[in-house]
């Protein structure tokens, strides 16, 4: 089959996991003998970032991908952001999505061609999956007025506060409209469906977890560290609890923390805790070296204050045997340690100190906790699982859609 992945970021031009998982499906079609090809806008990120230095030629692993560039980077995915409309880019995504693709799977289209996008190509399935809260909420991940995790909507104000141009079109019923021509959404947890359905999408939506790309044969034998050593794998930001997370640190001078990825907090995080010599800054990490970090941790920490659709670092963690301790807030990454196992929830500060505190002291509880997370991942977060549900449920709506003699327009 022939597959077209419409997406903002896509690596190395990427800040998050929905970028890391495109990549991943995208890879993994290509190794089951299918065609994809993406479409990414390079000026989403780089009117904020530079050119990542380890950036590596498109092509080489057999995905064929489209950077859409403007000469002025910031003016295309402005136009979407507004009019949720692909603005500038709409010639080069209509051209490219004529090429009678079996399947147009849009991810995140925030500033790739907003909601615009859902109509354009031709294509005989259409699939969208929900890998953050963009549809209904202009912050994209529920965190209000740039300091606290959403109580109730007040977007326009929120969007004020946050920094973000006010969005118009928010305030009608062209989503739900544009949403009618897709013939299957995706979420990766229950919770993100529900706060979807809650927000008033009325289209039914499937669950389907996303997976670790990482390999089971990256570690032969993990490092054994001189002492507990607790990881945090993410973006350096406020929205995601490293701030108190850091808090916890200083108090706990016994164990290491050592914190994974870039972001708009790291540099000042750094400066503060210059002193406090059991914290460890690393930057972003090939997912080799992640690997390593995963399998010699005694736990990754989720501290997450603003709910997450999903939890990719719990299941990369799990993979390598290795307990989450989440946030009880943290939304899909809660609900995942609640419904799989493999890890401890926390409710505050107190419960976080003695939680790790008890990880690191007692082995019996941290190797009961790293069995039901190796097993946890075997069940339900294996690349092997995600394909096989993923291309039984694309199959499914083919032949349905074939047996219907459903065709789908080029706009």
């Amino acid at each position: 089959m022939r597959f077209a992945m419409v997406t903002t970021y896509y690596p190395p031009f990427s800040y998050g996991g929905d970028a890391t998982y495109v990549r991943a499906l995208a890879r993994g079609l290509v190794a089951r003998d299918h065609e994809v090809e993406v479409i990414a806008s390079s000026d989403a990120y780089t009117m904020r970032s530079p050119i990542p230095a380890n950036s590596a030629p498109d092509g080489d692993d057999g995905v064929i991908v489209h950077r859409l560039r403007r000469a002025v980077p910031w003016l295309s995915p402005l136009i979407v952001q507004q009019t949720s409309s692909p603005g500038l880019y709409a010639g080069d995504i209509r051209r490219i999505l004529a090429r009678n693709f079996d399947v147009i799977h849009y991810h995140n289209i925030s500033l790739i061609g907003g909601l615009g996008v859902l109509g354009m190509g031709r294509s005989a399935l259409r699939i969208y999956t929900l890998h953050e809260h963009w549809l209904f909420c202009p912050a994209h991940i529920l965190w209000k007025n740039a300091r606290n995790r959403c109580d109730k909507p007040t977007c326009f104000s929120c969007s004020i506060r946050s920094g973000i141009p006010p969005q118009l079109w928010r305030y009608g019923s062209a989503r739900n409209r544009a949403l009618e021509g897709l013939d299957r959404i995706f979420s990766p947890s229950r919770f993100t469906a529900d706060r979807h359905h809650a927000a008033g999408i009325t289209q039914p939506i499937e669950v389907l977890p996303l997976f670790s790309n990482l390999a089971d044969e990256t570690i032969s034998r993990p490092p054994k560290l001189s002492r507990p050593c607790f990881i945090f794998v993410g973006r350096v930001t406020a929205s995601k609890g490293i701030e108190r997370l850091l808090n916890v640190a200083v108090k706990l001078h016994e164990f290491d923390f050592v914190v994974i990825g870039e972001g708009d907090l790291r540099k000042n995080l750094e400066d503060t805790h210059r002193n406090n010599t059991n914290i460890h800054f690393v930057g972003h990490l090939a997912q080799s070296e992640l690997a390593v970090h995963y399998a010699s941790a005694t736990a990754l920490v989720l501290p997450s204050l603003a709910p997450e659709t999903f939890g990719l670092g719990i299941v990369e963690a799990a993979q390598f045997g290795t307990p989450a301790v989440v946030d009880a807030g943290a939304g899909g990454a809660a609900e995942m340690i609640s419904e799989n196992g493999g890890g401890c929830i926390y409710n505050d500060e107190a419960e976080l100190i003695s939680t790790l505190r008890a990880l690191a002291g007692d082995s019996t509880l941290r190797d009961g906790l790293a069995v039901a997370a190796r097993r946890s991942y075997e069940l339900h977060y294996t690349p092997e699982r995600h394909f096989d549900v993923y291309l039984s449920q694309v199959n499914d709506l083919l032949a349905a859609k074939r047996a219907q003699g459903t065709t789908e327009c080029v706009q």
